[in-house]
């Protein structure tokens, strides 16, 4: 084992608090739900960046780079002054949702480059110019642009021209779980010397104004220049501040209490603000900083100046109170942690030898690790307010998430995205767990077990989707997650399953299964309507919102996506029943499930209506109406593909074990020959006596693949479309008397309606997820087809590929997004030269939300490793080819 396996395997086993401290700090806790107390819900205008520097949060806390511990009771972070910026910069800037010309956006440029699992080692960049932040000019121009143009972003301002910013670099290191160790490494790329003011800030969340607990913890200056905490919940510790150059920081003190003064036009409570820091170093306020030297808040200011191409370091240590010489070790043990992580990667990496893939891998691993996040919502304190603060209106009870009082959430969290997404995902957080497995698989199991909790899942059985709606629909895919998660801990476990696990989350799940049955079936005939189902604006209609006049869709992907869980239920409860017999009764429940819905997609109501189209090769929507009965929507999307991702083999091996399962399924296969015919070869054993599942038989598929792998619809050089390419000549029309035209056409970037969550665009560009669904429906369909069932690949290439290379084709196109190419360029960077080609931009990765159709340049939320991590995965060599 290395190092960090062994610290792992003592947190796993309570012998040493490893994940005490970590990156749990949001980038952005402003314009969210939580902290809106509105009568009308409008998170962004509630608390805004602007307002975020004077007011004290009450759900958590945001910061560049921060670490706190895992209830978020103590925070470190740094913050910086170039001398020019009219605010001090402690948080990442961006715009709300209504600002942006394609909705919420980051405007900064960072980094995450390392992590171990336990962040006994982490590593990120911040890239600070030194003239001042251009705000207002980016809120300007982007309010400025319509929906038809990009964003306007910080690169494009040039204020990185002649290389006038401060690239700063963040290492933590833990010489224990309680002694972090910061290094702030400071690069002046430009040509003249430049100031910089670095300020590490240390403060306590505030949790005694709440009107629960009157007890206040404090931070107290030391006389050897430190500050001491206290707080009753934490080991005493101090934050030991190095010099620089022979001279301390100066230390600065306020409270992390809201300066109502500025915020409202009432007194103050204390004396000393949130933003009492801020005012004393911008604007000479010598009264808005504590002369005691104590408070909740505080600072080590270091005022630097940093020559031409150099660099200065700033140290600080978070430990135990009395080291007599905290520094002396320091460089050594950061080393040491450093040494160790390359280590864990260099394990993990065998196998995977071209560098610049190693990189990737890495920083994917990084982002993943950096974005776990508190997450504290306590829904009906939320809803009710606190004791000793203002009561929020009455229309709260009435408002978002009012039905979700049980919900009380106080975690770590792998988060979307830490500034555009701060809050979790359902679908989101299945996706993430499987790049988390691969380095820590104990937090994805927990993960996945988090989401199922009573104090999580509705009394209904619903998964919470996100705090903008818990009663929002996304894809069930937290069963085909699990199954996955378990998989791939079987195999580090050298075979030896976590059947506790897979049994915990498998009942949790027999809850949502049948929510999903009772509530999201509208005529009960297996036929499904989830509304968005994560797809935004894919469709003719906004699938979330009743239709006019009593029509409503009858969805093939909500439809597709209950055939797929009903396979991974089935599979789940195969894998218990090798421990317990009972659960073969449950397998053969799902079984049969499959093959109503699968039925039900091809002969709707009984009516010998089918999702399927045969002309087209492709399935689609159906529109019901009153007038015209059903209709389909003959939009060439993601949702026809999605069918796909339902196919599961069983080996033989797996039924000998299993007789009343086979025993069931025979019964079944012989009364219910119709529905059976529909889908399975049962009776046609594949590769290596294997039995198939799916809701396409070979024909139907190769039909299907005909679609999706030709370069004129779905397929592009970097993975397949959302949407066929088709569109852009054909754009689909749908007219209704008395109703405005819907028309769906190919947008392969941003999107340009703002319809239907139109911040995202499933209209045309790569989205990794569905992508990474796909390399593995194929990987299963070749297990049951083998090497000599081939389909052409592309479409029109004459060239026939088997369903393996396909997959692995499939993934050398995604992971091209990423890696450079033959002239050093990685298309995920666009056409920025900067990014592609500057030494201090080129090896840095962003993962974005989704890519561009056409060139593969990341569009979206920059951060969002959560899903687009999945690269890690699909980068890692699989066994025998």
């Amino acid at each position: 084992m290395t190092q960090e396996q062994q610290r792992q395997q003592q947190a796993q086993e309570g012998e040493a608090a490893w994940y005490r401290f970590g990156p749990y700090v949001s980038e952005r806790q402003w314009g969210t739900v939580r902290e809106d107390y509105s009568a009308e819900g409008n998170a962004w205008t509630y608390l805004t960046h602007d307002m975020a520097r004077s007011k004290a949060y009450r759900w958590g806390e945001d910061a560049i780079g921060g670490v706190s511990d895992n209830q978020q009771l103590l925070c470190l972070a740094p913050a910086f002054w170039n001398g020019h910026d009219p605010i001090l910069k402690e948080r990442l800037f961006g715009l709300s949702g209504p600002e942006g010309n394609h909705g919420e956006d980051v405007k900064e440029l960072y980094y995450y480059l390392d992590s171990t699992p336990t962040h006994s080692y982490m590593r990120m960049l911040y890239k600070y110019p030194q003239h001042a932040y251009p705000y207002a000019w980016l809120v300007q121009e982007n309010a400025r642009r319509s929906r038809l143009k990009p964003e306007f972003e910080l690169l494009d301002t040039c204020i990185f021209h002649e290389n006038r910013y401060f690239d700063i670099f963040l290492e933590y290191a833990k010489a224990g779980p309680d002694d972090l160790l910061l290094q702030i490494t400071v690069h002046n790329r430009g040509l003249q010397a430049a100031p910089l003011h670095v300020l590490p800030h240390l403060w306590f969340r505030n949790t005694w104004a709440w009107g629960y607990d009157d007890y206040k913890p404090q931070l107290k200056g030391t006389d050897a220049g430190h500050i001491q905490v206290e707080h009753q919940k934490l080991p005493a510790l101090q934050l030991y501040c190095d010099q620089v150059e022979g001279h301390g920081p100066d230390l600065l003190f306020c409270d992390n209490e809201t300066n109502t003064q500025r915020l409202y036009g009432t007194p103050n409570a204390s004396a000393y603000c949130k933003d009492g820091i801020n005012d004393y170093l911008l604007h000479g306020s010598q009264t808005a900083v504590n002369p005691s030297q104590e408070g909740t808040r505080a600072a080590a200011h270091y005022q630097l100046t940093i020559p031409a191409q150099q660099s200065r370091v700033v140290r600080l240590r978070l430990a135990a109170p009395g080291l007599a010489a905290p520094f002396a070790d320091f460089a050594t043990l950061l080393q040491q942690r450093q040494a160790e992580a390359d280590e864990f990667y260099e394990q993990l990496q065998t196998g995977l030898t071209n560098p610049d893939a190693r990189n990737v891998q890495r920083q994917a691993l990084a982002g993943m690790l950096w974005s776990k996040q508190f997450y504290y919502y306590d829904v009906a304190e939320w809803l009710q307010g606190d004791p000793a603060l203002p009561r929020p209106p009455a229309e709260r009870l009435r408002n978002r998430n009012h039905a979700w009082g049980h919900l009380n959430n106080a975690d770590i969290i792998s988060m979307p995205d830490k500034w555009e997404y701060p809050w979790y995902a359902a679908w989101d957080l299945a996706f993430h767990c499987l790049p988390l497995a691969m380095v820590d698989a104990e937090f994805a199991k927990k993960q996945l077990q988090l989401l199922c909790q009573d104090w999580y899942m509705h009394p209904n059985g619903q998964l919470p989707a996100y705090e903008w709606n818990f009663s929002d629909v996304n894809p069930p895919v937290h069963a085909w997650a699990t199954w996955r998660v378990y998989k791939m801990d079987k195999k580090q476990r050298g075979g030896q399953g976590d059947t506790a696990f897979l049994e915990s989350v498998f009942h949790r799940l027999l809850l949502n299964f049948t929510w999903w049955v009772n509530r999201k079936d509208r005529n009960n005939r297996n036929v499904f309507e989830g509304g968005f189902l994560g797809l935004d604006n894919i469709g003719v209609f906004d699938r979330s919102a009743p239709l006019p006049d009593g029509a409503y869709i009858e969805q093939a992907d909500g439809t597709a996506w209950m055939a797929m869980f009903a396979l991974n239920m089935m599979r789940m409860a195969l894998e218990l029943a090798r421990h317990n017999p009972v659960y073969q009764d449950m397998a053969s429940k799902f079984f049969e499930h499959f093959l109503y819905i699968a039925h039900a997609m091809t002969n709707l109501a009984d009516e010998q209506i089918d999702m399927w189209d045969e002309e087209d090769g492709f399935y689609y929507d159906m529109l019901h109406t009153p007038e015209h009965g059903r209709l389909p929507l003959r939009v060439r999307s993601m949702v026809g593909l999605i069918p796909l991702f339902a196919v599961e083999v069983l080996d033989e091996d797996t039924l000998q074990l299993m007789p009343r399962f086979v025993y069931r399924l025979n019964w079944f296969l012989d009364h219910r020959p119709q529905l059976a015919a529909l889908v399975s070869r049962w009776q046609e054993p594949g590769k290596g006596q294997s039995h198939l599942l799916s809701l396409l038989r070979g024909h139907r598929m190769k039909k299907l693949l005909r679609r999706a792998l030709d370069e004129a619809e779905f397929l592009s050089e970097y993975g397949v479309r959302a949407l066929s390419r088709y569109h852009l000549q054909h754009p689909f029309v749908f007219e209704r008397e008395g109703h405005d035209a819907a028309v769906v056409d190919y947008q392969p970037g941003e999107s340009t309606t703002s319809l239907f969550g139109g911040n995202s665009n499933w209209r045309g560009p790569l989205w990794m997820p569905m992508n990474f669904l796909l390399v593995e429906s194929l990987q299963r369909f070749y297990h049951y087809y083998g090497p000599d069932f081939k389909v052409e690949y592309p479409t029109g290439s004459g060239h026939y590929s088997t369903l393996l290379e396909i997959s692995q084709a499939l993934t050398e196109r995604l992971t091209r997004l990423f890696l450079r190419d033959a002239n050093g360029r990685r298309p995920c960077f666009g056409p920025s030269q900067q990014l592609q080609q500057d030494p201090h931009f080129r090896d840095y990765l962003l993962f974005h939300e989704y890519f561009h159709g056409d060139t593969g340049q990341g569009l979206g939320a920059s951060h969002q490793t959560g899903w687009t991590g999945l690269i890690a995965k699909l980068l890692q060599p699989r066994p025998n080819g």
